[in-house]
């Protein structure tokens, strides 16, 4: 074995202590552990830029819009898989080339070299019309939103284009325009079955209601052919040349004299059942119809009148009404909407009294008001009125207190919302005298209807 050599220690310089040499270690060893900490910072740090490019090229590749940054010359700079995707090329091809090789027709070219060429766009960018060249040849028209692209001292160094296909936004367009129009043809049908619900609860009364002047028509019609056939035997009488005694006789045993006296009472008669007749069918072909929606001028108290006679016949007890008018009350809106609303409150304020336990006779008050502004018109029963937890909720769609068979729930929600629709209000409320209130009320119009 050699033998161990013994290291001395060196002698410091001439002039330096060994504290000053202590010192000097001691400062080089924390210089060294500041640039190993640094150097572990600096890789934290450079972990952290690689997760933000891995999560931002992530987000570029799941963009289903196409993506393009270029430079103030219009040079590719940046682009995501769905631009490189339908153009055919990868993004090392497309960078450093330029925007408008990418543009199938001049109109797009002169759009897009004018946003480039724009000293002063806004922050907001704006949306121009391109025509892409795909892939296959073919030009895709895209709608592309075009942003300023600057650094932080303001100064702009190119522009981001981001774009969708426009065959998406009109298909998306067209779905949803498909489904509104489907929601609203739903809307129409249950308009129609909920006024074609009331119009079957009055067929009874509106029957008994033709029946009066029908059967007066054909009483009349009647007498008509018994003097038709009087003044054709009379006349025949004549046209034979028959004495004058002999025409005397006949004239007195044929009454001719009542019948020409009876003839023009007969006839107005007649007309007058028929217009009546005519006039309630009509009213009938108004309510059922499916209405197109005419706003015209209305007056509420037509409406309130016609709408209580036509309950009133239909109802199977006497009612009891207390109507107030108020004339004028003109409001614009569809006669054969608001008709509709009014007979359903009114139907629903007999149904109260009805179904109240114990049941009563119907007992209905029924005003209308007429405002600077707004016209109303409260319908109220002496049924029991509304539980408070329910009023919240009264019009709710396919709502209902009534018993099972009874009622759909949808009357009170279509009246509120055509009421709504004709920018007024349905309120609902319990009277301080009992029984429960609604009030119908929209904007006043001036003039006759």
């Amino acid at each position: 074995m050699p033998p161990r050599r013994t290291e001395r220690p060196r002698a410091a310089p001439h002039g330096v202590d060994d504290a000053t040499w202590l010192d000097v270690i001691q400062k080089m060893d924390e210089v060294y552990s500041q640039l190993v900490q640094d150097e572990v910072e600096l890789e934290k740090k450079n972990e952290e830029l690689e997760q933000s490019q891995r999560f931002i090229f992530s987000v570029l590749s799941a963009m289903s819009d196409v993506l393009l940054v270029c430079t103030e010359k219009g040079e590719i700079e940046e682009t995501n898989a769905a631009l490189c995707e339908l153009v055919g090329r990868s993004d090392a091809d497309l960078r450093g080339t330029s925007l408008l090789a990418l543009l199938a027709d001049a109109g797009s070219i002169a759009r897009a070299h004018a946003v480039l060429m724009n000293a002063s766009p806004t922050r907001r960018g704006e949306t121009i019309e391109l025509n892409l060249l795909a892939a296959d040849g073919s030009s895709v028209p895209v709608d592309a939103n075009c942003t300023p692209r600057a650094t932080p001292s303001g100064r702009r160094v190119g522009t981001v284009f981001v774009a969708r296909p426009t065959a998406e936004l009109r298909r998306a367009y067209q779905e949803l325009r498909s489904a509104h129009d489907a929601l609203k043809q739903t809307q129409q049908q249950l308009l129609h079955s909920e006024k074609m619900a009331s119009l079957g609860r009055l067929v009874a009364g509106v029957a008994h209601e033709l029946n009066n002047p029908i059967s007066f028509v054909l009483g009349n019609v009647h007498a008509l052919s018994r003097y038709s056939d009087k003044l054709r035997t009379y006349m025949a009488a004549v046209h034979e040349g028959k004495d004058p005694q002999t025409l005397l006789e006949l004239r007195t045993r044929l009454r001719i004299e009542h019948l020409l006296d009876d003839l023009p009472s007969l006839i107005e008669g007649t007309l007058e059942g028929a217009q009546r007749t005519a006039a309630i069918v009509n009213g009938l072909k108004r309510f059922s119809a499916m209405d197109p929606e005419e706003r015209k001028r209305v007056d509420l108290n037509d409406v309130a009148e016609r709408a209580i006679l036509w309950v009133s016949k239909g109802s199977s007890q006497p009612l009891q009404v207390d109507w107030q008018p108020a004339s004028p009350c003109m409001v614009e809106g569809s006669l054969g909407q608001l008709q509709q609303v009014v007979m359903n409150l009114i139907q629903n304020a007999v149904d109260a009294a009805s179904t109240a336990e114990p049941p009563r006779a119907p007992h209905l008050w029924i005003q209308a008001r007429a405002g600077a502004t707004n016209n109303l018109l409260s319908v109220r029963d002496n049924g029991p009125g509304i539980a408070p937890e329910l009023l919240s909720r009264i019009f709710d769609p396919f709502f209902t207190t009534k018993p099972v068979g009874k009622g759909t729930g949808l009357g009170l929600s279509i009246s509120y919302g055509i009421i709504e629709q004709h920018g007024g209000t349905l309120r609902a409320r319990n009277h301080p005298e009992g029984g429960a209130e609604f009030t119908v009320e929209l904007p006043a119009v001036n003039g006759a209807s």
